[in-house]
């Protein structure tokens, strides 16, 4: 089985995508997006194949609406299975990410955080650093600690907010594992500058560290 790491979000549009090829990059992995809700225009995987120029592995469900993949299926006449959903069996690491947040629905029974429950691989919180991200990344965190999910931490994404970032990981008892800017020209070579410069690689190697 790969050795996998799981990348999620406080929220949908916050950059998660950016820092999973980011990521997906600095550790020469293969990348997986299991749910695609919104194909018009470039999607998650093609991002990340184009600024990480690696493996990237099909998409098991794919959907033409941009809307949490439960609705998405349904106006498809589709029901998504997460049986469905098993890591993929391959040699080397693995990133993988999620359709927006933890509490979206993949069908009427079944949320994320449930999917990632079960296959009990580290996750990776991606964070804004603007207004109102204490409250989404401690309610994240919550849930993921609910579902008993491993956490190696907090990915930061935006502008520096120190106080506000680590007022998060006091209170959220975890690891800031670093931060990436905004990008004003984003091509696979600033992209890969800018995690080297805030992340430490090392923190994707180690297992999560148990909570305080």
């Amino acid at each position: 089985m790969s050795s996998a790491i799981i990348i999620t979000g406080t929220d949908t549009g916050i950059g998660k995508t950016i820092f999973a090829a980011a990521l997906t990059g600095a550790l020469a992995a293969s990348y997986w997006k299991p749910v695609q809700a919104g194909l018009a225009g470039e999607t998650d995987s093609q991002t990340v194949a184009r600024l990480s120029g690696c493996e990237v592995l099909p998409e098991t469900w794919r959907l033409a609406m941009p809307a949490s993949p439960h609705l998405a299926a349904e106006a498809e006449g589709r029901l998504i299975d997460p049986a469905r959903l098993a890591l993929p069996d391959i040699a080397g690491r693995l990133v993988v990410e999620g359709a927006g947040g933890l509490m979206v629905p993949l069908n009427r029974d079944t949320l994320i955080v449930d999917v990632f429950a079960r296959w009990r691989a580290p996750v990776v919180l991606c964070a804004r650093t603007e207004l109102g991200t204490i409250n989404h990344t401690l309610l994240s965190l919550a849930a993921l600690r609910r579902a008993q999910c491993p956490v190696l931490g907090v990915a930061f994404i935006g502008a520096a907010q120190p106080a506000v970032q680590h007022t998060i990981c006091d209170f959220g008892q975890v690891a800031q594992l670093g931060r990436l800017p905004i990008l004003d020209r984003l091509t696979p070579q600033t992209l890969s500058a800018a995690f080297a410069e805030g992340f430490d690689l090392q923190s994707f190697t180690a297992p999560p560290k148990a909570r305080p």
